[in-house]
């Protein structure tokens, strides 16, 4: 189905459409985040063939191991669609904005690419995801509203952390989970590419106190839906 600007299905945004539409356009996105069956517009990421030649099955520690990590991906993923659909939402510069929206529709592919390989290794989702989606959301928002710079800040240090972590998951998911692991390779790319293009958009860096805030938000989610 064809969506606005703002990913509503029903409203589309033509230099017309208030602040309360837009609200209600992104209260719809955030429901359909959280609860709907994410679709991605790129395919999913495979192994490297001799990779996939070489493929060994999983033990079932392993297994369990992926899930939770891919479980934590993916909510990391809502958080990151929840971070920038607050920032576009108050975004004044249109260049920045179309940036914003432009990274949440990669970072939404992500989602569906997690999505689809928890619900492979036989997973589900984490429960905590819409108090997560709500959390990142306002912080998307308050960073906005500081500014164009402050909002691309807070994007650039997201995925420095983001980077950092799926790195450490490379390390940790198996070495056989070949399909995991083109997963998360392909995100961290993404996410790389992100982080420079918000630089390249004037961002500021982050005070100290921001940037630990952050990364124990941070903390707090990867901690808990690991088990949750």
């Amino acid at each position: 189905m064809k969506t606005g600007t703002f990913g509503c299905p029903f409203c589309f945004y033509n230099g017309y459409m208030n602040f309360i539409d837009r609200v209600i356009c992104e209260l719809d996105a955030g429901l359909r985040t959280v609860f709907a069956q994410a679709h991605a517009e790129r395919r999913l990421p495979k192994p490297q063939p001799t990779a996939q030649a070489e493929a060994i099955g999983l033990d079932a520690a392993s297994s369990l191991e992926s899930t939770r990590l891919m479980r934590v991906n993916h909510c990391g993923e809502v958080c990151a669609q929840a971070l920038y659909k607050g920032q576009a939402l108050v975004a004044k510069d249109p260049t920045v904005q179309k940036f914003l929206l432009s990274a949440a529709s990669e970072e939404h592919d992500h989602l569906a690419w997690c999505d689809a390989r928890i619900a492979q290794l036989g997973g589900r989702t984490s429960r905590l995801a819409p108090f997560f989606y709500a959390g990142a959301f306002g912080m998307g928002a308050v960073s906005g509203l500081l500014g164009d710079k402050w909002s691309m800040g807070f994007l650039v240090e997201t995925e420095r952390q983001v980077e950092a972590h799926l790195h450490d998951h490379l390390g940790r998911i198996s070495p056989n989970d070949h399909e995991s692991r083109a997963i998360l390779a392909e995100m961290r790319e993404d996410e790389i590419r992100h982080g420079k293009a918000g630089r390249d958009h004037g961002a500021v860096t982050l005070p100290m106190p921001l940037r630990l805030a952050m990364g124990a938000f941070s903390r707090v989610m990867t901690k808990t839906t690991y088990w949750v």
